[in-house]
């Protein structure tokens, strides 16, 4: 299970996904999870349809999207391309720990993430 992570630092969740200029890439497998990649999603485009079909490109191979903010049209268009789209509940989250309560989640999955377990 691959998850994209919108921040500015590596460490927090703390970045809206049309603006965000990195995305962290995390794998779980199994009970652990490794650091894969940062990708840069900073390109400017003026277009916004475009704009977010980039940012979607960005997160290719990912089967998670977890971000602070998120607005309607990207996330229908975010899970039309086959991510799951999450939201944080504030700018103190952290990317370890949320990759901590995936892997505690995987123990008795909701059905949103039974398709994604490896």
């Amino acid at each position: 299970m691959r998850i994209a992570f919108a921040s500015k630092d590596n460490i927090y969740v703390n970045q809206h996904f049309g603006w965000c200029k990195e995305f962290f890439i995390y794998e779980i497998k199994g009970n652990s999870y490794t650091f894969v990649k940062s990708v840069n999603s900073s390109m400017e485009i003026d277009d916004e349809i475009e704009k977010l079909n980039y940012k979607i490109e960005c997160c290719e191979g990912c089967d998670i999207l977890y971000v602070q903010q998120i607005g309607p049209k990207a996330a229908l268009m975010v899970k039309a391309s086959k991510i799951f789209p999450m939201q944080a509940s504030g700018e103190d989250e952290k990317i370890e720990e949320i990759l901590q309560k995936f892997i505690k989640m995987k123990e008795n999955p909701p059905i949103w993430m039974r398709r994604l377990i490896d």
